[in-house]
């Protein structure tokens, strides 16, 4: 077999690139700009079965929509597991010599890459949760303003457009109230915008299937449910909830040593408990938020406040309650959306 490892390491201005054969010799290395054209030149100028690899970045989407189609298998791996390239020197050479060899070797984690219609639906919500950032920002910083000069603004009052003169009267420095009237401007600004973004991006919501099996549950609102479609794509790219668990953020990270022993030539596992370290640090902020939110909601009301009440009744602290409820929600989610099947409350027991 006429096999090729290729590893490449993505910059602005120019891709490394190092390849090795179907032996695992280090047999070519070069640099080309970052172009489609001279990306496609270098694939279709390399013979044989070409095995292609680069880490996730800014780059990664497009890189893996322009090179997929033209080599046998294409791997995003995750730079957070690729601590080989952290040891000895650092250099675009030393990069893709090793990342080729972790190609060959079989040892790179691949990210989830795919396309099932959702690529719209990605965009309108990148940049919807964007607009909702920078509005956050600018209230953070008109609030800011008022309380550095000693005027109390707890609440929402400081943002109604029907009350903004009082407000404005109370900044007796120009600087300061012109400062005030620019906030305020860009505040109307960013209103108008999320307000147009969240009705395209749930209007392309709509037009997808899943979109009415979540919200049949009652703890997902639209927002919610367009946030899980986006992300995740499919719900078959998880094999178990275990794993959606861990994509979410709500897997327990265990720690255990000398886990057996042996007692006249038997070997016996030891009883006790693996030391718990929290939960997974490498996680998707935004499905988090959005089963973080689920919980809350369904712990103050809906089908699954028994559920959560009966936790609280067996002694759970309740952020922990609230976290056994998060993940029963996100598990009961990836089966709906698997299954195709609308929420029924009654099968919650």
């Amino acid at each position: 077999m006429d096999d090729k490892y290729v590893a490449l390491d993505v910059h602005k201005a120019s891709i490394a690139i190092g390849v090795r054969d179907e032996t695992g010799k280090y047999i070519m290395e070069s640099i080309i700009e970052t172009k489609a054209i001279s990306l496609l030149e270098l694939v279709k100028g390399l013979k044989g079965t070409i095995h292609l690899t680069f880490e996730e970045g800014t780059q990664s989407a497009w890189l893996y929509d322009l090179l997929n189609p033209h080599v046998a298998r294409c791997v995003v791996c995750n730079p957070r597991k690729n601590k080989f390239l952290e040891e000895g020197s650092k250099g675009d050479r030393i990069d893709v010599q090793k990342l080729s060899h972790l190609l060959y070797s079989g040892l790179l984690r691949p990210v989830y890459h795919g396309d099932h219609g959702t690529r719209v639906l990605k965009e309108l919500v990148h940049c919807y949760e964007s607009l909702v950032r920078d509005r956050t920002r600018v209230q953070n910083r008109l609030k800011a303003l008022y309380r550095g000069r000693g005027i109390s603004c707890d609440g929402e009052k400081v943002y109604h457009p029907e009350k903004r003169q009082q407000w404005l009267t109370q900044l007796v420095e120009p600087g300061g109230r012109q400062r005030a009237l620019s906030l305020y401007l860009q505040l109307d600004s960013l209103n108008v915008m999320v307000e147009d973004i969240k009705r395209q991006m749930l209007a392309e919501s709509r037009q997808h299937k899943a979109t009415s099996i979540l919200r049949s549950l009652s703890t997902l609102g639209p927002i919610s449910a367009a946030m899980i479609i986006a992300t995740c794509d499919t719900p078959h790219r998880f094999r178990s909830k275990r794993q959606f668990w861990t994509y979410c953020g709500f897997a327990v990270v265990t720690r255990s040593s000398s886990d057996h022993y042996f007692e006249k030539g038997e070997l016996h596992k030891r009883r006790k408990p693996a030391l718990t370290r929290g939960l997974n640090r490498n996680y998707n902020r935004r499905l988090k938020w959005v089963f973080k939110t689920a919980a809350i909601n369904g712990s103050r009301r809906g089908p699954f406040k028994p559920f959560y009440q009966q936790l609280l009744s067996r002694g759970l602290k309740p952020d922990l309650a609230k976290l056994t409820l998060a993940r029963k929600i996100a598990a009961i989610t990836l089966v709906m959306w698997k299954k195709g099947e609308r929420f029924d409350p009654t099968k919650l027991k």
